[in-house]
């Protein structure tokens, strides 16, 4: 397994991550990080094998005929058991709609998340939604609907929505960096689908986190130095990293503090831990879930806290990857994505979706 590998973690991290009991892990390591070709023998066996074995088999095991999770007339709630929940996750590791039951149920979560207004909302007709809005987009163009109507209306709808000072607001309550599903749809749609209004409200939004470090508004906030998956709706150190780096500003010096906490943050073996399953929920969002007790979440997780995590450390791989390939490309100017195409505030919002 050590020969050809990027010298990112010592050959025995490889070695873990491309076992075949995580199908899904091993097909993203071998695409991801070590750059293997789609064709490749390795990676087609890989691939075909997710929704049979793994994470993805389990969670497709506990899917209705009909295409939902847990509750057929709510695809939101109760969180993070419901359909929009698991499909999040599918898409994270690696199905499509090739696979049946992933495009009948992306099918029906398309259906009744349908904004009146193009965005996608958390039921029939509702208001797009930021949070909900780019991780349902994010997710269909993941799971190859990037040409559906409704997928483009989600993107229009997040050119519209965005702060003309950069970034995105949830609830309207002011741009931060908790708002980061706007960028991460556009880090993974088609760059020759990207209009003139897209890149600019991208480059924008890169700034407002680039500007911040990644970290830097407010005052510190212990999650955000935490690493966890599910991602949801929350941040941290690594999503900030994944979503700038998939959207080409791996060379940026201005994530060398965000880069610092990663490496801080690695094991001495060369693997991450998963910290939490989501961030601790405090302050006023606490006190919400007091007063709406059945509006709190049910903590969902693939893998232990405190353990090593290999959906972490494939993320965190491939993050230095492509730093160490952006900056071996060199600079390409300032604002312009090196693989596609401002008022600081200080408030932070903690969110509630």
């Amino acid at each position: 397994m050590a020969a050809g590998l990027p010298r990112l973690a010592p050959p025995a991290v490889f070695d873990w991550l491309l076992e075949p009991d995580q199908p899904a892990i091993q097909y993203r390591t071998l695409r991801e990080v070590l750059g293997r070709d789609a064709r490749d023998p390795d990676v087609v066996a890989a691939r075909d094998r997710i929704a049979t074995v793994g994470w993805a088999a389990d969670i497709l095991s506990e899917r209705a005929p009909e295409g939902w999770w847990v509750d057929g007339e709510s695809l939101y709630r109760p969180k993070y058991l419901a359909t929009n929940w698991k499909l999040l996750v599918l898409a994270d590791l690696g199905l499509t709609r090739a696979h049946p039951a992933v495009e009948l149920s992306a099918r029906l979560w398309m259906d009744r998340f349908a904004g009146r207004d193009g965005g996608f909302g958390g039921s029939p007709g509702s208001a797009g939604h930021l949070c909900i809005n780019g991780n349902t987009a994010r997710a269909l163009v993941q799971f190859g609907f990037d040409e559906d109507p409704r997928v483009r209306s989600a993107y229009e709808w997040l050119v519209r929505s965005a702060s003309p000072l950069g970034g995105w607001s949830c609830f309207g309550r002011g741009r931060n960096l908790d708002s980061w599903e706007g960028l991460s749809a556009f880090a993974v749609y088609p760059r020759d689908r990207w209009t003139g209004p897209m890149r600019d409200a991208v480059a924008r939004g890169a700034e407002f986190f680039l500007e911040r470090r990644l970290l830097q508004q407010g005052t510190r906030y212990p999650p955000w130095y935490r690493l966890h998956y599910p991602v949801h709706y929350y941040y941290d150190v690594l999503v900030g990293l994944d979503v700038l780096t998939a959207l080409g500003y791996g060379a940026d010096p201005r994530l060398e503090d965000a880069l610092g906490v990663l490496q801080r943050r690695r094991r001495s073996d060369g693997r991450w831990n998963l910290d939490a399953a989501h961030p601790d929920v405090g302050g006023a969002v606490a006190r919400w879930f007091e007063s709406h007790p059945k509006q709190r979440p049910t903590p969902w997780s693939l893998e232990s806290p405190g353990r090593p995590s290999k959906m972490i450390t494939l993320r965190a791989l491939t993050v230095l990857r492509r730093v160490r390939d952006a900056r071996a490309q060199g600079p390409r100017g300032p604002g312009v994505p090196r693989t596609t195409g401002r008022a600081r505030s200080s408030r932070r919002v903690r969110s509630t979706n």
